[in-house]
C-alpha cells in the first residue's frame, strides 16, 4: 500500500478513535441507573428503563468499534495491511477510509 494511503488511513482512523471515544462518553452519561424516587410516572420509568438498554448495546458496539480502530492503527505500518484475512486480496481504501477497522473486503464480509 502507498505511504500516502498510509498516512491518509492513520489520520482516518484517528479521527474515528476520537469520535468514537467522545461518543462512549455521552453513552455513559445516558446509561446512568434510572433513580425510582424520581417522582415521573410508572410509564414513563419503564420508558426510561427501555432507552438505558438500548443505549447500553449502543455502548457496547461503541467499545467493540474502539478496541477495533485501535487495533487497525497499531497494524497500519504491517505489510499486510489493507489485505483481507481470507482471500488476503487488497481491500479497496474506499472501504478502509470508510470502516478502518475492516478486516475482510466486501466479499469475504458476508
Amino acid at each position: 500500500m502507498a505511504e500516502l494511503n498510509k498516512v491518509k488511513i492513520k489520520v482516518q482512523i484517528t479521527s474515528e478513535i476520537e469520535k468514537t471515544e467522545k461518543l462512549i462518553q455521552e453513552y455513559k452519561e445516558l446509561t446512568k441507573p434510572v433513580e425510582p424516587e424520581n417522582a415521573i410516572g410508572r410509564v414513563s420509568r419503564m420508558d426510561a428503563i427501555n432507552n438505558k438498554s438500548v443505549t447500553e448495546a449502543a455502548l457496547r458496539k461503541s467499545k467493540d468499534k474502539l478496541e477495533k480502530l485501535k487495533f487497525a492503527l497499531s497494524k497500519v505500518d504491517d505489510h499486510d495491511f489493507g489485505h483481507c484475512i481470507k482471500c488476503k486480496k487488497p481491500i479497496p481504501l474506499g472501504r478502509i477510509l470508510i470502516m478502518p477497522q475492516a478486516r475482510n473486503c466486501v466479499n469475504c464480509s458476508h
